[in-house]
């Protein structure tokens, strides 16, 4: 048995198992920080702060002559560039992602909703109908004042021609 797990274990096709070092995150809470800093990334604010650096960067690269740490290609200030593009592109799709997860459950939801709504509304339509049928055939109070002042015209001549008959 023994000889047979340490062949398992060299073929290509058997994963391996055990023994590896895994990192445990919570995804959610790696998403959240992703996407403040995605927001972040695309204000007014960020960019006048980034400006702000880069131009004093410059300056105190080309006239500070004691300060050049970084100097006229900018070498240094191409690789910072660099690194954050290259974190900023991830951490931004990331965070596109997690909205088009959202906005996936939401238009979701809005369908149930609007299914929900046009049953409710189906519903509501044909109580509607069925009432104006019951109504078409329930006597209406202005139908029964009409036929009751008819029945007493009815009965006003008959008692004219009653007595016109006695005289």
């Amino acid at each position: 048995m023994s000889d047979r797990s340490a062949a398992s274990s060299k073929r290509l096709e058997t994963p391996r198992s055990g023994g590896r070092f895994h990192i445990t995150y919570d995804v959610e809470a790696v998403g959240r920080v992703s996407e403040s800093i995605a927001r972040f990334l695309g204000t007014g604010r960020y960019l006048a702060i980034q400006t702000i650096i880069v131009i004093v960067w410059i300056l105190l690269n080309l006239f500070a002559v004691g300060l050049r740490w970084d100097p006229y290609p900018f070498i240094l200030l191409n690789l910072a560039f660099s690194t954050q593009a290259a974190y900023a592109a991830p951490l931004i799709l990331l965070a596109q992602n997690r909205q088009e997860n959202r906005d996936r459950v939401s238009l979701e939801e809005d369908r149930k909703r609007a299914a929900q709504t046009k049953a409710d509304t189906e519903f509501l339509a044909r109580e509607l109908a069925a009432l104006r049928l019951a109504v078409g055939e329930v006597a209406t109070r202005d139908y029964l004042r009409r036929e009751l002042d008819e029945i007493k015209t009815l009965i006003a001549e008959r008692d004219e021609e009653a007595t016109s008959d006695r005289r």
